[in-house]
């Protein structure tokens, strides 16, 4: 376990004490990429009331969460999720579904990928900004996997579909990713 997520583990474990503190860390630490997930599925005037919608619902169950800082992301992004589909229910719209197949991944090198190192020479606004313009299934796969670090298992319990269609998924979001990427550097974006 890496520092950070350490530290995020007993935040939580000390909110969940009642340390008011505590849980404004644990905000800070997950709520930027909370509300980014949160865009990815809705509309971006409604992301934020969403979001709190979903930190309402976050800080009521907190006591009854039991886990580290990973299990947590996966909690949290579970939890908004949650929230997204119930308003985008509400509006009248359905999400795409998770339907994507494994067959693409048979040509994969390796984890590496210039994708993501491309990801992370952006500023987080850049990134959530380039992966808003991907197909819903891929822009969450991509936020989940890569911005939030949940293994495929995990990701996939958020989604609700099998690890190997969050893989998938990740995988050609990341891919098409490079691509705007790419365009966003040369001012064609």
């Amino acid at each position: 376990m890496q520092g950070a997520d350490i530290d995020l583990t007993a935040a939580v474990h000390a909110a969940q004490g009642g340390d008011e503190t505590a849980f404004r860390a644990v905000f800070r630490a997950v709520h930027p990429r909370l509300l980014g997930y949160v865009r990815t599925i809705v509309a971006e005037p409604d992301a934020e009331d969403v979001t709190a919608e979903a930190w309402l619902h976050i800080s009521r169950d907190l006591g009854r969460f039991s886990g580290d800082a990973d299990r947590f992301r996966g909690w949290t992004a579970r939890i908004a999720r949650n929230r997204a589909l119930d308003h985008l229910r509400a509006r009248g719209r359905r999400p795409q579904e998770c339907g994507t197949e494994e067959a693409g991944l048979t040509d994969v090198a390796s984890s590496a990928d210039t994708a993501e190192e491309a990801i992370a020479s952006l500023s987080t606004s850049e990134a959530f900004a380039l992966v808003a313009k991907l197909p819903q299934e891929q822009a969450e796969a991509v936020v989940l996997r890569t911005m939030l670090g949940l293994d495929a298992k995990r990701a996939a319990t958020v989604l609700g579909c099998r690890p190997g269609a969050v893989r998938t998924a990740n995988h050609r979001g990341l891919r098409r990713l490079a691509e705007l990427v790419e365009l966003w550097g040369e001012g064609r974006l």
